[in-house]
This record gives C-alpha cells, sequence and structure tokens, in this order.
C-alpha cells in the first residue's frame, strides 16, 4: 500500500496491538443547523448574537484511522454543491474485497487505504480469526463508519433513528462539508477490534502524504504506556505536528482510577468522553398495583411478561452465565432481576447470564445508572433505590406479579448535564504527569451515527438483526470524532493556525459547569461528585467560543524536542522520532543541553500543572493576540488558587499593539507548608483567566504540594530566578 520510494526506516520497536476505544450532540454543542452559515463580508466576526457564521470545513481533509467504512452509508454521499477534488490531494481509493473505487469514492470520501501487513503477520492470514471481514476499506466492526459519520458524515435531509423510534433526528457530522479519507488499520478477530502498531505507523505516514489536514483517531493502549519513541500514534503524531496536521485522540475507556489516561503526547489532542442531556426514559408498569418505576433503555417494543428473582436461577443471585443453579431450570418468558451489587457483576455478564437462562428481558439495578447499550438481550437499567423497591414486592409477593415494560421514549433537556462517563480514562498522565491529559472533554455516550447494515448492532453473533442503518455507541471513541470535526471547522476558518494553536483554542475556552446550571460544577456520572481537571482537562469543548478565543498559546517542534530533553530522552531517541529529510530544518537541533534552565511545567501548553511543588517557582507563559482587535488589552480576570498555594502573576496587564503579537507572562507558585497538614503529596486545582472584557482566556492550574521537604518555605519567600531547575530523576 505504500509508495516505493517511501520506505525510509524511521525507528524499530516491538509492534503492540491497540484496540478501538469504543443526534443530538452536535445541538447540545451548540451547532444546530441554524448556525451553520457561510460567512459573508458582513458577518465574519465568527460569532455574532450568539450565533456562529462560518463554512462547513469546505476543502478541509479528515484522515480516519479506524475499522474501515460502510461507504454506501448515507452519511459518506457527497453534497450537489461540493467542489472537485483538491489539488493538492494525493490520495486514493484502493480497490479491494467487495470495495469498487468508481462506486464507493465521490467528491465527499475521497481517500480509502487499507493495511493488514502487521496483523497478518501476528495473526495469520485475514477470514481465519472466526469471524467475516473484508480484504479491503470496507468496514465489519462498524466501529470506523460510527465515527466517520460524526466528525464529516453529510447532512441527511430525511430524518433517523434507531430502530425506527429511538434518538430521531436529522443526522449529520460535526464538519458536513469537509472531505473525509479513510484508513483502515483496525480488523475483526473474534469480533473483536485489533490495531497492530505497525499497520497504524503506516497509516500515519499516508494520510500525511496524501495531505490531510486532520488525523482523527480513536485507538490506543491500555496502560503501562510505552515511552513516546516506542509508541506508533506518538510517533505518527508527532511527524503530523511537524506538518502542520491536527491530530486527535480518544483519551481511553479504562475507568474512573487515576493515571490511566492514553494518548498523552503533548504535540496532540486527548479528549475525555461526557455525556449530553439526552436519555432514553423507559417505564416499569404493575399493572395489579399502583405502582411504576423509571429507567433507561433501547426497548423499542413494549413488552409483558412475570417478573422473576435471579436466585432460583443463580448461586447466590449472582447472574453470571457460570453461577448457574440448575440448567434444566429457565426463566423462558419472564424479566428476570439481577443487581450488579451481588458479585460485582456489569451488564455484558448480567445479559450472557439472562440469555442463558433464556429469560425474556432483563432488568439490571446498579447504584447509578452508569451506560444505557445496545443489546442482545432487552435490557432496562435501574438505580438501586428503584431497583429496591421493585425486589423487595416481588419477594414479599405471593406469585411472580406481571410487569408492563413500555418502549423506551427519547427525552432531552435531562440535567445534570454534561456529566464525565464513569468508562473515561483520567490523569494524570503516567508518561509526563506536568502535561494535563485529557485536553477536553466531548460527547461520548450514546452516540447515534451511521452503521454498516451487514453488521449487527451489538457486534455479537448471537445478535441477528441486520439492515441498521444507525446505531448508538458511547465510548471515548465517540468523543474524540466530536473534537476532530471541531478542529476541521477552526481549521477551515483559520487556516494558518498550528495544531498548538487550534488546541489551545478549545481549552482556554472550554466550559466547566453544568449546562442548565452554570453555578453548579461538571460531575463524575458514578459518584456524583464534582469532576477535576483529571476527569476532563480543561471542561467541556465549547465550539462557539473556541472559533474567537482572543489569545492562543502556540509552540512549535523545536518546544517539543525541548520536552523531550527535559524528560530525558537521548538525542538518538528523539531523531528517531523526527520526519527523515534529505537536510535537516536550520531550526531544528535535536542536541539536548548538558543543564537544562528550563522546566517541563514551562512549555507553553494552555493548562499549567506542577506535580512536585516543593519550593517557590516560576513559569513561563507566552500568549498571540489572536482577536479582532489590534490594540486589545488583557487584565487578569479572575485566579483560583489551588488549596495550599500562593499564586502571584506578573504582569498583571497584557497591553497589545498589533494582530498576532505575542507577549509573555509569569506564574510563580509558592507552596503553604503552614496550611492544613496532608500526607505526602496533594494535589489541588484552580485556574487563571485573562479578559479583555469580550474574550475569557482561561487555563486550568493544577498544582501538587510535596509536604515533606522544605518546610521553612513559606508564602513570603521570592524567586531568585525566573526560571528553576527540576531535576532528572
Amino acid at each position: 500500500m505504500d509508495d516505493p520510494e517511501r520506505k525510509e526506516v524511521i525507528s524499530v520497536f516491538k509492534s503492540k496491538t491497540l484496540h478501538l476505544h469504543t443526534t443530538r450532540s452536535w445541538d447540545f454543542l451548540g451547532l444546530t443547523l441554524g448556525h451553520m452559515a457561510t460567512p459573508t463580508p458582513s458577518n465574519n466576526n465568527i460569532t455574532n448574537n450568539n450565533n456562529m457564521a462560518y463554512i462547513y470545513g469546505d476543502d478541509v481533509v479528515v484522515g480516519i484511522i479506524d475499522s474501515g467504512i460502510w461507504p454506501e452509508s448515507r452519511s459518506f454521499r457527497e453534497d450537489g454543491g461540493m467542489k472537485p477534488i483538491p489539488w493538492s490531494w494525493k490520495g486514493r481509493c484502493c480497490k479491494g474485497e467487495m470495495f469498487e473505487p468508481e462506486k464507493a469514492c465521490n467528491r465527499k470520501l475521497i481517500g480509502a487505504r487499507y493495511y493488514l501487513e502487521g496483523f497478518e503477520r501476528r495473526y495469520g492470514p485475514l477470514n481465519r480469526s472466526g469471524n467475516p471481514e473484508y480484504r479491503s476499506a470496507r468496514d465489519f466492526l462498524g466501529h470506523g463508519t460510527h465515527t466517520a459519520s460524526t466528525a464529516v458524515g453529510s447532512v441527511v435531509d430525511e430524518a433517523i433513528s434507531f430502530m425506527g423510534s429511538l434518538g430521531k433526528g436529522i443526522a449529520r457530522g460535526g464538519a458536513p462539508r469537509a472531505r473525509l479519507a479513510v484508513y483502515k488499520a483496525c480488523w475483526g478477530k473474534d469480533y473483536e477490534s485489533i490495531c497492530n502498531e505497525a499497520d497504524v505507523i503506516a497509516a500515519f505516514d499516508d494520510a500525511l502524504y496524501d495531505g490531510v489536514h486532520v488525523i482523527s483517531a480513536s485507538i490506543g493502549v491500555t496502560p503501562p504506556l510505552r515511552p513516546f519513541f516506542n509508541s506508533s500514534t506518538a510517533i505518527g503524531s508527532f511527524h503530523a505536528a511537524q506538518l502542520g496536521v491536527s491530530v486527535v485522540f480518544s483519551a481511553g475507556n479504562d475507568g474512573s482510577d487515576p493515571g490511566l489516561v492514553t494518548n498523552v503526547a503533548p504535540w496532540s489532542i486527548s479528549v475525555a468522553a461526557s455525556s449530553i442531556d439526552r436519555m432514553f426514559s423507559t417505564s416499569i408498569i404493575l399493572p395489579d398495583t399502583n405502582l411504576s418505576f423509571l429507567g433507561e433503555s433501547f426497548i423499542t417494543s413494549p413488552i409483558k411478561a412475570k417478573l422473576a428473582d435471579a436466585y432460583p436461577y443463580f448461586f447466590n443471585s449472582i447472574c453470571r452465565a457460570s453461577n448457574r443453579r440448575n440448567v434444566s431450570k429457565t426463566a423462558e418468558g419472564k424479566v428476570i432481576i439481577c443487581f450488579s451489587t451481588a458479585g460485582q457483576v456489569n451488564v455484558e455478564e448480567a445479559e450472557e447470564a439472562a440469555r442463558n437462562a433464556s429469560a425474556l428481558a432483563l432488568i439490571f439495578v446498579e447504584p447509578t445508572v452508569k451506560l444505557t447499550l445496545v443489546d442482545t438481550i432487552p435490557t432496562l437499567h435501574l438505580n438501586i433505590q428503584q431497583g429496591t423497591l421493585l425486589r423487595n414486592f416481588l419477594v414479599s409477593s405471593r406469585k411472580p406479579p406481571l410487569v408492563h415494560i413500555e418502549a423506551s421514549k427519547t427525552i432531552i433537556g435531562k440535567s445534570p448535564a454534561p456529566t464525565v462517563a464513569f468508562f473515561s480514562s483520567r490523569g494524570p498522565s503516567s508518561l509526563a504527569p506536568d502535561i494535563l491529559k485529557p485536553d477536553i472533554s466531548a460527547p461520548g455516550v450514546n452516540i447515534l451515527a451511521a452503521w454498516p447494515e451487514n453488521t449487527p448492532p451489538t457486534v455479537d453473533p448471537s445478535d441477528k438483526r441486520r439492515n441498521v442503518k444507525w446505531n448508538f455507541l458511547s465510548g471515548t471513541s465517540m468523543s474524540c470524532p466530536h473534537v476532530s470535526a471541531i478542529v476541521a471547522l477552526l481549521k477551515s476558518a483559520h487556516p494558518h493556525w498550528s495544531p498548538a494553536a487550534i488546541r489551545s483554542a478549545l481549552v482556554t475556552t472550554a466550559y466547566n459547569t453544568d449546562k442548565y446550571s452554570v453555578h453548579h460544577p461538571i460531575l463524575d456520572s458514578a459518584s456524583m461528585k464534582p469532576s477535576d481537571p483529571f476527569d476532563v482537562g480543561a471542561g467541556h469543548v465549547d465550539p462557539l467560543k473556541a472559533f474567537d478565543p482572543g489569545l492562543v498559546y502556540d509552540m512549535e517542534t523545536t518546544d517539543y524536542i525541548l520536552f523531550l530533553c527535559h524528560i530525558g530522552y537521548t538525542q538518538q531517541q528523539i531523531e528517531a522520532m523526527l520526519i527523515l529529510a534529505p537536510c535537516p530544518h536550520p531550526d531544528v537541533t535535536t542536541t539536548c543541553a548538558a543543564s537544562s534552565t528550563n522546566l517541563i511545567s514551562n512549555m507553553n501548553y494552555p493548562s499549567i500543572t506542577v506535580t512536585d511543588l516543593r519550593s517557590p517557582r516560576t513559569l513561563k507563559r507566552r500568549v498571540r493576540n489572536v482577536g479582532h482587535n489590534r490594540n486589545a488589552v488583557y487584565l487578569i480576570w479572575r485566579i483560583v488558587k489551588p488549596l495550599g498555594v500562593e499564586v502571584v502573576i506578573r504582569p498583571r496587564v497584557l497591553v497589545f499593539s498589533w494582530f498576532r503579537q505575542e507577549i509573555t507572562y509569569y506564574v510563580t507558585l509558592y507552596p503553604i507548608h503552614n496550611s492544613p497538614p496532608a500526607t505526602g503529596r496533594r494535589c489541588d486545582f484552580g485556574d487563571i483567566v485573562w479578559s479583555d472584557g469580550f474574550h475569557h482566556v482561561r487555563s486550568p492550574l493544577v498544582v501538587c504540594v510535596n509536604n515533606h521537604h522544605n518546610h521553612n518555605a513559606t508564602a513570603q519567600q521570592q524567586p531568585r530566578n525566573n526560571f528553576l531547575f527540576l531535576q532528572r530523576k
């Protein structure tokens, strides 16, 4: 699949397996169809009376590295007004199994490649792994089709829905007129997704050669993370950053424990997952009583059946298939109720157990309803309070009560929203904790998007449903293409912005309060406690404000090389990550100074993180004026100080005289060791906000004070220099 003249060896490392991180959302983000107007000379300020005038992403090419594409989906039909393919495009539509370029590709889908070499080297020939696949860019798993349509899907004129009833609306991607190039590097094996690193790096290289402007990659590995110089995603995205191409990754689906976030390189964007204000409400009615309960599900047809407890079918009421009491005794025709707290079972285990017992449907009870899934058996989710009431009524009844489960209804306006998805991987970064990851959050719960008609909606071989054209999926895989689409729109509106400037615009304009109650913070959906930057980064993405951020924090390749020096990489390791060129760029050096004079925290990142504050430390930041006022004056509008830290900023006023002017400011952090004592190192959070009266440029502030050292330091101490040294460990 590669061009022969591009066979250079970048670096050699053992290939590792990556995994796919598995529509109201655009309205929730403020990008309604009514806002999608083409800019005119009279309204080219992007924002105007809460409306936004911008182009749809015309001629911006978004590369999707994923499981392929279902080209027949209406999401990938070319719009009648689309211009010819840009002359600069070098990509190809490659022929393969059930994929004819003349039929599959058009002015919308302008590129399609696939990569099998690494997969087959590791797992053997395709289609000997227990499930169907296509030796082409055609999608079997559905994941790639879903993410592509979320990011750049064309506007589908008619209303669409899941199974004809749920989530009805107009389907569209966030950048509906952007071009799409597909790079299939992920394959189905035993109905699971496998993305080989050798295939992933080949996909990155081809995407950059072809001329994409944005790369969206909802893939990643489970920690422990490899060093950047041994990671295909880190190397591929570093190549992209050097060429001015933004790369957006999913943050991972490893849950709420700290330190599990993936894709943590500072030159890319890592996206956490959050909910939107939509739910699928489902009522349970006991017709012989006055009792009713309200849960959530994707049940499309009403169910009437007897209610059954798990105890007669599973030892200790633990709903696992391996826990069956008597395989000859079934729950056929009944609705069985299972509790997650009995044996700590998850919903997938309970569904398998209910199917194994031949139940008609499942009521799954958990402390809080975490996630509604498209299931192989109708499954209704109840919280622990309602589930306890229902089960107590069941066990006190003389005979099994009759239950009516109504078809689910789509409800808009649910609060709190957004909330952090329970599965979304949290920071801090395990590779570079002084760089805040994830960067930002975006919708990733119950996202409705295009789906391959030949693939069951559950991607389960026992699921016989076909012809499902639109499907719900959840994961940071779904939040990633939301941000990718916004990046494409930003690239269309600001073609000269660097990937770092685009990330800065997203980060400094994000919000961290509830959509319907701005005085309340974004909550964690599992604990219902306030979230923090390790959960959501800077907060929830706000595309309308990102188009006009006022100030941006920019970076270049040399900044990233300096970062790699600071974390202890050798010149050889750094050179292995650079794009090979006949002649090195005169401004780029990979030689690390014998003694560093900068901190990792001094990197011009839009967030500020110090994870081991023992004594006063001064950090440097540089901002560029990208607003509409060349003579803008920015003042410190707010400083929220982390607990146990004094924050001093110099200067407190930034006076600009021309467009794109850059000004440097300094932030000094003083640990207050006479604050309430803590054991060892504790982290707390705040922020710094600059404002010119219209823009509010917010940087998250994360500081971990180490109380085991330098207890004589006080807030009254002044720093000796503008820079302090961070020793390598």
